[in-house]
């Protein structure tokens, strides 16, 4: 629907990256009103003392330091055009341990602390930022995730995938676009008194 805004790639845990892609949106856009931090890895899954530490490090300078990289370059465009949203993916395992699953468990509590810090921190400026906890949501990515598990665990996919949902109130996964609607409502003027929160867009996930 915007085939004139423009992309470009880049690895959001690297500053130089990220630096290229900031400057290309503001020669491309002219500005910015709001910033989407969903850049994101699964992470490895295993138990903590067989973790390889690039791993983890890998882990948390893409889930949370790219978080900070891509806001810092954000906000001083969000503040010039008088104010705006930001919002930052994390995980229902941003609100519960997750066993086996402790990298990507810690950068998306640490998304949390970080979307509280900067909503008190940019408020003034008239800037929001919430965080966005889906569940167990549909497609490749979560089916490698249950894959993955369940040969951890040693049982079959079919159960692994039951277990999830058993932890679930309305034991379905959510789709990418229950996620999508809510990042929108997040920018519009609907949104417009919603700063610090984290939303579960998650079916009620109860436990991981």
């Amino acid at each position: 629907e915007f085939p004139d805004a423009g992309r470009i790639k880049a690895d959001v845990s690297d500053e130089g990256d990220v630096d290229r892609m900031f400057d290309a949106a503001a020669e491309k856009l002219g500005g910015l009103d709001a910033l989407i931090n969903n850049a994101g890895i699964a992470g490895p899954t295993g138990g903590v003392d067989a973790i390889d530490p690039a791993d983890w490090r890998r882990t948390i300078d893409v889930c949370l330091t790219g978080q900070f990289l891509c806001a810092r370059r954000a906000v001083p465009m969000l503040k010039s055009a008088g104010g705006g949203s930001v919002v930052n993916m994390s995980s229902a395992a941003g609100r519960y341990g997750y066993a086996f699953r402790t990298p990507y468990s810690s950068a998306k509590w640490g998304v949390i602390g970080f979307t509280q810090s900067l909503a008190k921190e940019l408020g003034p400026d008239n800037i929001r930022v919430n965080a966005i906890l889906p569940g167990i949501v549909e497609g490749p990515r979560m089916t490698g995730v249950i894959r993955d598990r369940a040969a951890q665990v040693g049982i079959s996919y079919e159960e692994m995938e039951t277990q999830y949902l058993s932890n679930v109130s309305l034991r379905r996964m959510v789709s990418p676009d229950d996620v999508g609607a809510m990042i929108a409502f997040l920018l519009s003027n609907a949104g417009a008194n919603v700063s610090g929160q984290s939303l579960g867009v998650d079916a009620n996930v109860e436990a991981l």
